[in-house]
């Protein structure tokens, strides 16, 4: 028998069920509950009742009207008392968070449904598909956090969150409070994972809601179906998933907390380390250690141009892949020219002419993951960018008189799963628009290779096939057309056909004239003989990926024992490479393999060890800074085990298992926790300060004539004088651009706004106020004359918004040559 526990929040199991009648005569079990020990109650008739005498109902007597209204206004009072502060009671002694402020009881009658999502445009959508008796609130994310200035967790009392409202959301409470106590119910419709479970239930402590009257609904596409469907379905809070995000916000703030101090007073002030963004940095340290430990080796390749013995000399390429039937290695010049000298006297015989077939699968719908690396690839956006645009796309675009409208599923999630019935409109899609040939006999099932991929989920998909990109091109800013149609190619591509190609290998012998001959070249070519999805999209190839491609190499037709004419040798040198540093998409790639945070932490990760200034950005590729040098260090040297990949990996799978309900949060944060202060009290016994020593610049001080030094700043990288502090010359790191001020004349350079965000502008500021948010082109603009071309993306546009010229980045850097900017 279970019963529902009001400290633990969800069900437990009843311990010593005892039948009882309450003093109204009402049948019911008393116990306790199996985890916490709290009292605990059952309502309801059971078989232990029979033969137990009834009570006879007593009639409550009334309170009177003066004392009923002195507890109102002491109610009031407290509750003001409590908003006002943007405390919340701290009562639970079982690591359960404390409970919210009440608001002042409202008295008078509930109408009407309440529902609250995060962010205003999802409630403009979600508001135009359920209609009259529905009111839409947004909570603008959580509604209450830890405390910024204190640890804010009670170790001592379970490891209970202190919870707080910040002072820009106390309006916000205050005006979901006022509608909750007048609603007659309440559905809590945020995201649909442990995040947006915890919002949801941050949401219902804070505006006191009833648990009688209060609905949790899901939905994975802000659709009118997907909606209705939702409402259909509502649910109580799973307080295993608000529990596994509640853990992982605790974990870091320990993690944070008692480790970034030690940082402050060994390095500097206005450090971090944090558990998984100190990982993903390690990850890059050690890949650039690798690189500078890498001593390259010579080896050579032999390629051999050869032609038919006829008129037309219709002739290939082949590599030399085996001698003697051995693979081999030529490590010098003067072996491969050996190789060469032996080639030149041989004959050439066709030994195999062998015609296949090979399919080729589209790849999956995407993931998180896998949108965020190929954005990056494909359209050059960052890890946030991509996730800002795709919460953009997801919770809705107004599309003229269709209304707010989500045009793509939920863009946080790992699972490649698609529903049947979207699977079941792409394909009537894909056989009105291709025909029946491009349409697979049955729907692709894709399988994650996440081990913690959430597979109740969806893949990120358009909530409509029919919904073309053409179609909704005019309401979408250019950036949300082409992230929106790599989504819908990426889809509507993985339920389409495989492409089919035709593939040729050649194996040619070459050797003495009689006998056997040491040398085999090769040969290999393909063609598309079906196009299948390849008519819709194809995946860009990796950054790193340097095989070679063999479609479209022309073979002419052999056959075997035919011989063939030298035309040339082509030796080549090489040299082995090191391994390439992580660009976003890689180091994503790699952190999911690895296991390493969730889909909704990947972008965050990135852009924390950047704003840190651990990690730089350097044509697209992320290179460790000194700082980010000293800082890994320290770290690895005192908490190997904590920032190891393999130990962060199984933390993450813990968290899994306790949003599945497997494992008691408190309990695996007891464990991890008194390891972990151990060693944080170790390390500050033994932490040693370190200094990142300042790079020295051919430049002599103004004021002095001391060399001058770029050191590192708590806001960035600065120049100053290496005589400090006897002389304080300091001045700012200016990138410039080479492109001069339309307005002045002065120098335009790269600076970085207070939120880290980069700008372009004059050198003469305050003097002149020319500013770009896009990097300037030193190119007059053909229409206004007054201002330059700036670059977005593949375009180029006028730097004056009111000009508004555009054209193709091609376009203006080839046919509009560069003027002279009037001084």
């Amino acid at each position: 028998m279970e019963a529902y526990c009001v400290k633990c929040k969800t069900k437990r199991k009843l311990v010593d069920p005892t039948p009882v009648f309450t003093a109204a005569g009402v049948p019911g079990t008393r116990g306790l509950c199996a985890v916490c020990g709290s009292a605990l109650f059952r309502m309801g008739a059971t078989p232990a009742h029979e033969g137990l005498a009834k009570p006879v109902a007593q009639p409550k007597p009334a309170k009177p009207a003066a004392a009923a209204a002195k507890n109102t206004r002491t109610s009031k009072t407290e509750a003001a008392k409590n908003a006002k502060s943007g405390k919340t009671a701290a009562k639970s002694k079982n690591g359960r968070s404390s409970s919210a402020a009440k608001a002042p009881a409202y008295t008078g009658p509930r109408s009407g449904k309440l529902v609250i999502v995060e962010s205003p445009a999802k409630a403009r959508t979600v508001s135009n598909y359920l209609g009259k008796g529905y009111t839409v609130k947004a909570s603008v994310g959580h509604v209450r956090d830890l405390y910024k200035s204190k640890l804010s967790v009670d170790v001592d009392e379970g490891f209970r969150p202190v919870y707080t409202i910040p002072n820009d959301k106390k309006k916000v409470v205050k005006d979901l409070t006022d509608a909750a106590q007048r609603a007659a119910e309440i559905y809590l419709a945020t995201d649909p994972d442990r995040e947006g479970e915890a919002i949801a239930w941050h949401v219902f402590e804070t505006v006191g809601a009833n648990p009688e009257h209060t609905h949790r609904v899901v939905f994975h596409e802000i659709t009118k179906n997907a909606v209705a469907d939702a409402f259909a379905h509502a649910r109580a809070i799973d307080m295993d998933l608000v529990n596994a995000q509640q853990t992982r916000r605790i974990l870091d703030r320990l993690v944070g907390y008692q480790v970034s101090p030690l940082l402050w007073r060994n390095v500097r002030r206005g450090l971090s380390a944090g558990r998984v963004q100190t990982v993903a940095l390690r990850l890059i340290v050690e890949r650039e250690r690798e690189i500078q430990a890498f001593i390259p080796e010579e080896y050579w390749s032999i390629l051999a141009e050869l032609a038919k013995q006829e008129p037309e000399r219709r002739g290939f390429r082949a590599r030399l892949v085996r001698i003697r039937g051995e693979e081999f290695k030529l490590v010098s010049g003067a072996e491969a020219q050996a190789v060469v000298a032996d080639l030149e006297q041989a004959t050439w015989t066709v030994t195999k002419v062998q015609r296949g077939e090979r399919k080729r699968r589209p790849a999956a719908p995407f993931t998180t993951s896998t949108l965020q690396q190929e954005a990056s690839r494909s359209l050059g956006f960052n890890a946030n960018r991509t996730m800002r645009i795709a919460q953009d796309l997801y919770e809705g675009i107004s599309l003229g008189a269709e209304g707010a409208t989500g045009l793509i599923t939920y863009m946080r999630t790992d699972s490649t799963n698609i529903s049947t019935e979207a699977q079941a409109e792409a394909r009537a899609y894909i056989l009105e628009a291709f025909g029946e040939a491009y349409l697979p006999e049955s729907a692709p099932v894709y399988r994650t290779r996440t081990r913690s991929a959430q597979e109740a989920h969806e893949a990120i998909r358009p909530t409509s096939a029919m919904r073309t990109p053409e179609a909704v091109r005019s309401f979408l800013d250019n950036d949300q057309f082409r992230l929106y149609k790599l989504i819908w190619q990426r889809f509507v591509a993985s339920q389409m056909a495989n492409a089919v190609y035709d593939t040729l290998t050649v194996e040619v012998e070459a050797g003495p004239a009689a006998g056997p001959k040491p040398y085999l070249f090769r040969a290999t070519g393909s063609s598309v003989r079906f196009s299948g999805f390849l008519a819709v999209y194809e995946e860009s190839r990796s950054e790193d990926d340097t095989s070679e491609d063999d479609l479209g190499i022309a073979i002419p037709p052999l056959t075997v024992g035919e011989l063939l004419d030298l035309l040339r040798l082509l030796p080549e040198q090489h040299f082995t490479e090191p391994p390439p540093r992580y660009t976003e998409a890689t180091l994503v790639k790699a952190l999911e393999e690895d296991g390493i945070g969730r889909p909704s932490t990947y972008a965050a990760i990135i852009s924390t060890i950047l704003e840190r200034g651990y990690v730089e950005r350097e044509a697209k590729r992320l290179f460790p800074t000194q700082l980010g040098f000293v800082v890994n260090d320290m770290l690895v040297e005192h908490f190997d085990e904590l920032f190891e990949v393999g130990f962060t990996a199984r933390m993450e799978e813990s968290l899994d298992q306790i949003a599945s309900g497997e494992e008691d949060w408190v309990k695996f944060l007891r464990d991890f926790y008194g390891p972990f202060a151990k060693l944080v009290e170790d390390a500050g016994a033994s932490m040693q300060r370190q200094s990142v020593e300042p790079v020295m610049l051919e430049e002599s001080c103004p004021t002095c004539g001391q060399p001058l030094v770029m050191r590192e700043g708590r806001f960035g990288p600065f120049i100053g004088c290496s005589d400090y502090p006897t002389c304080k010359y300091t001045r700012p790191v200016v990138n410039t651009t080479g492109v001069r001020c339309p307005k002045d004349g002065g120098n335009i350079v790269q600076k970085r706004s207070r939120k880290g965000r980069t700008f372009y502008g004059c050198d003469n500021w305050p003097n002149c106020d020319f500013v770009a948010w896009n990097e300037p082109l030193d190119i007059i603009c053909p229409r206004c004359q007054r201002s330059i071309l700036t670059k977005v993306g593949k375009r180029a546009r006028c730097a004056d918004p009111e000009c508004g010229y555009s054209t193709s980045l091609e376009d203006a850097e080839q046919r509009l040559a560069p003027q002279a900017v009037p001084a």
